[in-house]
């Protein structure tokens, strides 16, 4: 498979070494000084391109991508409020983008377990919710995308929360909390807290590699698929 890097930093570069790992081409690779390689043959040979930049420049990557007919897996947040349903009727003409705030195979699952467990404690009101996430001290976006994500699947099987927000203690929002530390690659932990007992689920990344593996093996994925694509759709959760 062609791939092409858009973001060369340390993401982009861990995703290159899977990806060559894999047996996979990179066949263009676009940073902050070089954007006029989008207009590139390379550029335009790639079968995916996967981007990881600032929120600011993720939905103009889309369009420079789709302009030639390239795919795009993209790790990329912020930009849903304001270009959501251009992206949505994007893909539903024939674009496509597998899009997720956090690729790690592991968040997969325990996302598929935060599901599980809100829609059982939906029927146990004594136990009140709220999450933490912890990452390295260069995030300075808060809360996470993952954490964003925890929560709305959170709210949507609550009945009981409205909405999540930050430094609230009204009970009618989920409470996310978060902490930046030294170089934790990320860590999300909710915690379903009672007069009785305490129940606590945690993801604690390692490293960065498993958010980069998951970015390649969804580029795998979205070159044999098209339109608006998700990790629950990669993974039959």
């Amino acid at each position: 498979m062609k791939i092409a890097l858009i973001g060369y930093g340390k993401m982009g570069k861990m995703i290159e070494q899977i990806a060559l790992d894999r047996g996979h081409e990179i066949v263009s690779v676009i940073d902050i000084d070089n954007q006029q390689d989008f207009d590139s043959p390379e550029f335009a040979s790639a079968d995916v391109a996967i981007e990881f930049t600032a929120p600011q420049a993720a939905y103009g990557n889309y369009l420079k991508c789709w302009a030639k007919g390239v795919k795009v897996v993209s790790g990329s947040t912020g930009w849903m409020t304001e270009h959501g349903n251009d992206v949505r009727q994007a893909c539903a003409s024939g674009k496509t983008l597998f899009w997720a705030s956090n690729f790690s195979i592991g968040v997969a699952i325990f996302s598929a377990v935060n599901r599980y467990l809100a829609k059982i404690m939906n029927q146990f009101p004594q136990y009140d919710v709220e999450m933490e996430e912890t990452h390295h001290v260069h995030k300075l976006d808060h809360p996470s995308g993952t954490a964003i994500t925890l929560a709305e699947e959170i709210v949507e099987n609550i009945d009981r929360k409205e909405a999540w927000k930050e430094d609230t203690t009204d009970k009618k929002y989920l409470r996310v909390d978060h902490i930046r530390r030294g170089e934790v690659p990320g860590i999300h932990t909710i915690r379903y807290d009672s007069d009785a007992d305490l129940i606590t689920i945690t993801h604690d990344a390692h490293s960065r590699k498993g958010f980069a593996l998951g970015a390649v093996l969804a580029a795998e994925y979205t070159k044999e698929h098209q339109g608006l694509l998700t990790i629950s759709d990669m993974f039959k959760f």
